[in-house]
């Protein structure tokens, strides 16, 4: 918001009057295509229904990248889209064989859609003007948008799907081969048959590993790997790849790792190993992927070439080392992980010692804050829901190793964390108040109506709770202001409060439609009843009195009479019959 007011005072503002036609094509289902346009371009993109006007904000190239994207976007709605042929730096061209774009395609366009998502591209076939169209009626050319990064994901990424469905179409003259440049390429490995299911993984995983821990893009196309990005990346990836391969003909020893910027070794010990380690690799593999990270064990009985030991084995402690491989912000968040499994195991191995600390740092540094068992269990929350929202919200990362908790990040980072975990644990006593919520810049305050304050937060929280995983943010009321109740929205992400305000809101418009709706039933119930109630009483009554009442009195005079005479006749049969017994 205080970028678009800036741009709008600066006359950094395109303005593009669209039909409404165009105007639904652009914004797409829930806004994703209006979203994308923006991701992709980088400007700011509001679309005015009611006006069929659309506002660009940003700089010159955002505003020029966002206006081409919308127009090519419209095209798509009447027919092919044609791309003129200027050499722009935003755009790659891959040529899809004519019998693989169904299946490049997707059903409805999904899978494309989906490497759009992943790779944060915007992609369409075209025609080129002023290109030659290769082999005519063969392929189809495929337009990708985006940066540099995500243009080359989406390529492999597009190349891999057409290698499944016509192998041999990319990768048929491949070899193993490197780019020169330093600054941005590309190299090749040709993998044997058994070595590419072993560097694939299940279901990618492996793959996906490698890529997050070197930084690097990875991808298969049929037998031939493809490490794209910067020549330190493609190294790394290339060192990783070799090191998984060795891992399959016994140990792997990492020679003079202590000078590597990548990792991290932490002493594991052996009677946790197994525990770490989990059935089939599953708990490395499952925190490999959640920070990013490639880890093994480094045996200790193996030969250590970094020491001038005679012997030329390194002493057993009864420890073995776990090499953590990847970025420092991964490697740190791995490295917690583990640790807080072994204190489970082991109590005490790493937090014996440990005390309150906050560092002054302002780079990547880590501080400590202890806590008791039940300040634990509430700042854990079930399945540790409440501290990944912390760290979420904060952008931070926190790990409880026992009953301390690990926040690590730059300096802004641990103090958002430090901030927020206090705010929580004060919550289990009473309200918090925070005093300077209109200085802070990681705040957005929700007017909330008090009696929608319950319907709001849910059954023990559970609305808000839902609110805030699927935003990733940090909410509490404040309350106590009146009429209305403030909703704090914490979170580094300005977007991501967005979200957050805009679900809240719709839950305060569920709740007073519902009221709205409820009060309407009951005043047509009262209408119905005093329209009914006294009209039937005033036609029925009367006449159901005067048509009853007559018609029972005669019939009850008649049961009368009749229950006279027979009494009658009874008495003078009885009369005679003694009157015969006498004579």
């Amino acid at each position: 918001r205080q970028r678009a007011v800036m741009a709008a005072r600066n006359g950094e503002v395109d303005k593009l009057k669209i039909s409404n036609d165009d105007a639904a094509f652009i914004l797409g289902k829930n806004g994703k295509t209006k979203e994308k346009i923006a991701r992709v371009s980088g400007a700011d993109i509001d679309l005015y229904e009611h006006s069929c006007e659309l506002e660009i904000r940003g700089t010159d190239a955002e505003r020029h990248r966002a206006k081409r994207y919308v127009e090519c976007v419209m095209a798509q709605r009447v027919g092919p889209v044609t791309i003129d042929d200027d050499d722009d730096d935003d755009l790659t061209c891959i040529e899809v064989p004519t019998e693989a774009v169904g299946f490049v395609t997707g059903a409805q366009g999904n899978f494309l859609r989906s490497v759009e998502e992943e790779w944060g591209t915007l992609m369409f076939f075209a025609d080129f003007r002023g290109r030659d169209h290769g082999r005519q009626g063969e392929t189809e050319k495929l337009a990708i948008f985006g940066p540099r990064r995500g243009r080359r994901g989406a390529e492999l990424k597009v190349m891999c799907a057409v290698e499944t469905k016509m192998p041999g179409f990319f990768s048929k003259h491949a070899k193993d081969w490197e780019d020169p440049n330093d600054d941005w390429g590309t190299k090749t490995l040709v993998l044997e048959p058994n070595e590419l299911s072993y560097a694939l993984g299940k279901k990618g995983m492996t793959r996906r590993k490698l890529a997050a821990s070197s930084q690097c893009i990875v991808e298969y196309v049929g037998f031939t790997v493809h490490l794209s990005g910067t020549y330190k990346e493609r190294k790394k990836a290339e060192q990783y790849l070799g090191w998984l391969f060795a891992q399959l003909k016994g140990p792997v020893y990492v020679d003079h790792w202590q000078e590597r910027d990548d990792c991290t070794m932490l002493e594991v010990p052996k009677e946790c190993i197994g525990y770490v380690t989990g059935a089939r690799r599953a708990t490395l593999g499952k925190i490999e992927e959640e920070w990013g990270t490639l880890m093994f064990f480094m045996s200790t009985n193996m030969r250590d070439r970094d020491s001038d030991s005679q012997r030329g084995r390194k002493d057993f402690d009864g420890s073995e080392q776990l090499a953590i491989f990847g970025g420092a912000r991964g490697r740190r968040g791995a490295e917690l992980k583990i640790m807080s499994a072994v204190e489970t195991k082991m109590p005490g191995k790493f937090t014996r010692d440990i005390r309150k600390f906050t560092s002054d740092e302002d780079g990547f540094a880590s501080d400590t804050y202890p806590m008791d068992e039940s300040e634990l269990a509430y700042a854990l929350g079930k399945d540790g829901a409440t501290r990944r929202k912390l760290a979420n919200a904060s952008g931070c990362i926190m790990e409880y190793v026992g009953q301390v908790a690990f926040i690590c990040g730059t300096y802004d980072e641990r103090q958002r964390a430090r901030t927020y975990l206090k705010w929580l644990l004060k919550q289990r006593h009473g309200s918090v108040f925070v005093d300077d919520v209109k200085s802070r810049d990681d705040v957005t305050i929700v007017r909330v109506p008090s009696d929608c304050i319950g319907y709001v937060t849910g059954n023990r929280g559970s609305s808000l709770r839902n609110v805030e995983e699927q935003s990733g943010t940090f909410c509490f009321v404040e309350g106590g202001r009146g009429e209305t109740e403030q909703m704090l929205i914490f979170c580094h992400s300005a977007r991501s409060r967005d979200v957050a305000e805009r679900l809240i809101n719709d839950l305060v418009d569920e709740k007073l439609r519902d009221e709205r709706d409820y009060d309407r039933r009951d005043s047509r119930r009262d209408d119905d009843y005093d329209r009914r109630g006294n009209d039937d009483y005033d036609r029925r009554g009367d006449d159901d009195y005067d048509r009853r009442g007559d018609d029972d009195y005669d019939r009850r005079d008649r049961r009368r009479d009749d229950d006279y005479d027979r009494r009658d006749r009874r008495k003078d049969d009885d009369y005679d019959r003694r009157d015969r017994r006498r004579d």
